[in-house]
């Protein structure tokens, strides 16, 4: 086989040729492709390296967040545990207070309870004592007794008080005025003699005496000078007893 050179030309001129075609038309544009391709990478993973930056910093600010909700959750805890301590002292010191103010209230009540009870026992035994004492007296009283009482009467009659002595001896001038006197038993003369002389040098004046009699005294007498009343019986004294129940109602 013999070495053709022009066939050797035709086949460098084509190889060129090929080559030229092959960079004009498939090389450049296959180049552009691969360099548009590689951008397209490129700005795909700069911008997946900025999402994943951003997603770094999301989570960054996510965990600061997170531990500030925490200390703020921890801020709050402690603050409402302290608003219900006091509230709870607050309110137990006023639980505190309505429970003394209720147990004085109670201790008061109470106490007037007692004292209600107290004084009703004593208003009973006065009243039981008084029947007892009316009783008691009824049976004893007599004569006897009425003389000793009308014997205490004079007596008494030289102790007067001055103003009494004054007021008896302003009716000196009233004729109108009368003596009466009331017993419960009839009066010896002798008695009646002494009870008319006393009364008589206290009025400084002759005067009438008029007598009757009154079982109610049970003994003792009651002398009546106008407005002015001697109690020295035993009714009185019986009454002024019942009176001093009668004040525990």
């Amino acid at each position: 086989m013999e070495f053709n050179f022009s066939t050797f030309a035709l086949e460098i001129i084509n190889f060129l040729i090929l080559i030229w075609i092959l960079q004009r038309l498939f090389y450049k544009p296959v180049l552009a492709v691969i360099t548009r391709r590689k951008q397209h990478i490129d700005q795909t993973l700069a911008e997946a390296k900025k999402l994943h930056q951003e997603a770094e910093d999301l989570r960054q600010h996510y965990e600061n967040r997170q531990n500030e909700w925490e200390q703020e959750k921890q801020a709050a805890l402690s603050a409402l545990r302290r608003e219900i301590e006091a509230e709870r002292k607050t309110q137990m010191d006023q639980l505190q207070a309505d429970l003394d103010q209720e147990r004085q209230k109670a201790k008061v009540i109470l106490s007037r309870l007692q004292r209600d009870i107290q004084q009703q026992a004593e208003k009973k035994a006065l009243q039981n004592s008084a029947r007892f004492a009316a009783i008691l007296l009824r049976q004893a009283a007599g004569p006897e007794l009425e003389e000793r009482l009308c014997a205490m009467l004079l007596e008494h009659f030289n102790d007067l008080p001055e103003e009494c002595r004054r007021c008896l001896q302003m009716l000196e001038a009233d004729q109108s005025v009368s003596i009466h006197i009331t017993s419960a038993y009839l009066l010896p003369d002798e008695l009646r003699q002494n009870l008319e002389q006393k009364l008589g040098a206290l009025i400084n004046r002759p005067d009438v005496f008029h007598y009757q009699q009154d079982a109610g005294l049970i003994a003792g007498l009651r002398i009546d000078i106008g407005a002015w009343v001697l109690h020295a019986n035993l009714q009185h004294e019986l009454t002024g007893f019942a009176e001093i129940a009668h004040e525990f109602d």
